[in-house]
């Protein structure tokens, strides 16, 4: 069994012109076309049993375009989250429309929102979607559109997890993109889950496996960023670590299980 947390996909109308735009910034070919049918095919290719789409809201105005998108993918081999923006004025409303449409967290993404994360807005953004039980993924740490202005570094992070508790935050990139001596010093031990997102083909094998065993396996869940990696690839680097069978079995299915509230024989 294996959950891809962190994976992305777009409108069909739209998912050319954006994967387009973002592969220039990113500087790197997608793996996919940016659809819901080229995120499925990869996920099968990959022996992914469910991705979890993650989009990253740009502007107040998109609401309900995005959520009403990712209410449509609520079954089957894709879920998506739900998208808000800290600038709106009106996010206990929208918070509570997320939870309306059925959808089980949201994404949040500080360089793309032009915002720190240890900002107010974001923190009551984050404490009420807490109340409201719902999962809050956050990019964090380098980010190539601005790699010079991080939006959410470890520390930022670990400010909001000591003031505001949320219960089920997950940090991307293992708690900060290339920034990952900091998640050791400001995160590891910490009550939030880390994911493993453009990570394991470029961190240090001895760093990721402190990181893994000194902040607990329990709260590590699997992702890749596809189209910015190969589904199959990362399942192949997770499975051939030197992390124990529990270990990689917490990782690949069993936390995302346990965090998405799945039960019956799936998991």
């Amino acid at each position: 069994m294996v959950i891809d947390f962190h994976t992305h996909m777009f409108p069909d109308k739209i998912a050319d012109k954006t994967i387009t735009f973002l592969a220039e910034v990113c500087q790197m070919p997608p793996q996919t076309d940016g659809t819901y049918t080229g995120l499925s095919e990869s996920a099968k290719k990959g022996g992914v049993d469910l991705s979890i789409a993650l989009p990253a809201m740009t502007k107040p105005s998109q609401f309900d375009s995005v959520n009403t998108f990712a209410a449509a993918h609520q079954e089957g081999n894709v879920i998506s989250f739900g998208g808000i923006h800290p600038a709106t004025e009106h996010y206990r409303e929208e918070l509570r429309h997320i939870k309306e449409l059925g959808l089980k967290g949201i994404k949040l993404h500080p360089d793309y929102q032009d915002m720190y994360f240890n900002d107010i807005r974001y923190k009551r953004l984050v404490d009420y979607a807490t109340e409201l039980g719902l999962i809050i993924v956050v990019h964090a740490g380098l980010d190539p559109k601005c790699p010079d202005d991080v939006h959410c570094t470890p520390e930022m992070a670990a400010e909001v997890i000591d003031e505001v508790h949320p219960a089920n935050l997950v940090l991307a990139h293992l708690g900060g993109n290339e920034m990952w001596d900091d998640v050791e010093k400001y995160l590891v031990g910490k009550d939030v889950y880390l994911d493993t997102a453009v990570v394991l083909d470029v961190i240090k094998e001895d760093q990721f496996l402190r990181i893994v065993r000194n902040h607990g396996a329990d709260k590590i869940l699997f992702g890749t960023d596809v189209p910015w990696r190969d589904q199959g690839v990362f399942v192949h680097l997770l499975n051939d670590s030197k992390l124990t069978q529990e270990e990689k079995n917490k990782i690949f299915y069993k936390n995302a299980c346990k965090l998405l509230d799945f039960q019956g024989n799936m998991c």
